[in-house]
């Protein structure tokens, strides 16, 4: 049976109290039922007395500082090691001192705060841009050895990213679509050019809000679903166990989500706008009187082929921006599963934001060559 610690109160030959008397090892597995009943010590005691104590650890050395600081008694009889260790502790104890970490001045705290989110961000897009790299590496292996492709995989993240996408990317496209010609409608019609509603809802769906709307669409989608799946997988090791058996993670699970993204997502883009197209056509005819087959022989007339061009040029840049977020941030999950939920929000976020300035850049650069 394992020895416990024990104390007694012994009388004392003054006035001022008794003898509190350990005995056993004062260690952190033998203190447990002594320690309660030290708290509900209320005998005077003028000393402590650790003559009978076996052994004596750090937590011991703390019960016996701590009762002759409440107390006010002296320890007596202290062998050379339990002196060293409640010497150790009083000269560290720190309960009567507040402890707050040194803090800079304003106008030198914002600068540095300033400082380490750019340095943040800087080390960010040189792990992304080493990220985008592996990626191409991998693909170039693929390339000269395509055996190794796995085709199925990425029949699979088609399947994922696009044909179960069809059904909200529709509906969200065709309500958009009604929005667009429903407003348009209201502010041309000051002027008596609501006819130029089938100008407004065509060149806007098909060169911008298509493409855009998708890509956010299937950055919240999917590219919140890669990164969960993979920051799954990095928590239960399987990432860690495909390396072992010599399976490059990259080639198995980025590549081919990834390429289905950057298949896909220009396929939903001129989806989504011929739903939007459709929803516009839609409300001409219920509440402009413009014949839906008019409205949609119109468009044909007023957009320029090179509009479906510009949609088509954004879908695999917005597909690779979403799908290499997405991966980019599961494959950094390292401690828990708050992790994976946090990843997966930045996932998202950094997509939305990349996606949105890229379709910035876009409108300026077309705009200067020509195709604005």
């Amino acid at each position: 049976m394992r020895a416990l610690a024990d104390f007694t109160i012994e009388p004392g030959q003054g006035a001022d109290g008794g003898v509190l008397h350990f005995s056993g090892p004062m260690v952190v597995s033998s203190l447990g039922l002594v320690d309660r009943r030290l708290r509900k010590l209320s005998d005077p005691v003028a000393q402590i007395d650790v003559r009978d104590v076996e052994r004596m650890d750090t937590v011991g050395a703390w019960t016996v500082w701590r009762l002759s600081q409440q107390l006010g008694a002296e320890i007596v009889n202290c062998r050379d090691e339990a002196e060293r260790l409640i010497k150790a502790i009083s000269e560290t104890d720190t309960n009567n001192e507040s402890i707050r970490a040194p803090r800079l001045p304003l106008i030198k705290r914002v600068p540095d705060e300033v400082g380490t989110l750019v340095i943040a961000l800087a080390v960010g897009f040189l792990q992304v841009v080493g990220f985008l790299g592996q990626a191409i590496s991998a693909a170039g292996m693929i390339l000269r050895h395509p055996r190794r492709f796995r085709g199925l995989a990425l029949v699979h993240q088609m399947e994922l990213v696009g044909v179960n996408a069809l059904g909200i990317v529709g509906l969200m496209s065709f309500l958009v679509g009604v929005v667009i010609a429903q407003q348009g409608a209201v502010q041309l019609q000051q002027f008596g050019a609501e006819i130029y509603t089938i100008n407004l809802v065509g060149r806007l769906t098909l060169r911008e809000l298509g493409i855009l709307m998708t890509a956010i669409m299937v950055a919240g989608r999917s590219g919140s679903a890669f990164a969960a799946q993979l920051g799954t997988m990095k928590l239960t090791e399987e990432v860690d166990a495909m390396r072992t058996i010599g399976v490059s993670p990259t080639e198995a699970l980025v590549l081919p989500r990834i390429i289905a993204t950057m298949i896909m997502l220009p396929l939903l883009g001129i989806y989504s706008s011929v739903l939007g197209i459709i929803g516009g056509a839609f409300l001409g005819a219920v509440s402009l009187g413009i014949p839906f087959l008019t409205f949609l022989a119109r468009i044909q007339e007023v957009v320029p082929i090179h509009d479906v061009w510009v949609g088509l040029v954004k879908g695999p840049v917005f597909g690779l921006i979403v799908a290499l977020a997405g991966c980019y941030q599961g494959m950094q999950v390292k401690t828990n599963a708050e992790e994976v939920g946090t990843r997966t929000t930045s996932a998202v976020v950094l997509a939305i934001f990349t996606v949105i300035v890229l379709d910035a850049f876009f409108a300026v650069f077309f705009t200067k060559i020509g195709w604005g």
